[in-house]
């Protein structure tokens, strides 16, 4: 199924009303970065297996170490 440029035109319109002009410019770079996390979810590119993925190095321990 093919988009034709009248229902593009419709999509935005309505997009437009429903969340003005403000909100839908910050849509834009909001769902860029959702869909690069969940692309990043899914190849498995976590980094650490103690779950700081983030590129950050964990916090150190604190207190005495349990043997």
């Amino acid at each position: 199924m093919r988009l034709g440029i009248w229902e593009i035109l419709l999509i935005l319109i309505v997009a437009m009303l429903f969340f003005g002009p403000k909100r839908l410019t910050d849509l834009g770079p909001a769902l860029g970065k959702s869909i690069r996390g969940f692309k990043k979810g899914l190849s498995g590119d976590e980094g650490h297996a103690d779950g700081h993925g983030d590129g950050e190095t964990p916090p150190p321990a604190s207190g005495n170490p349990r043997p």
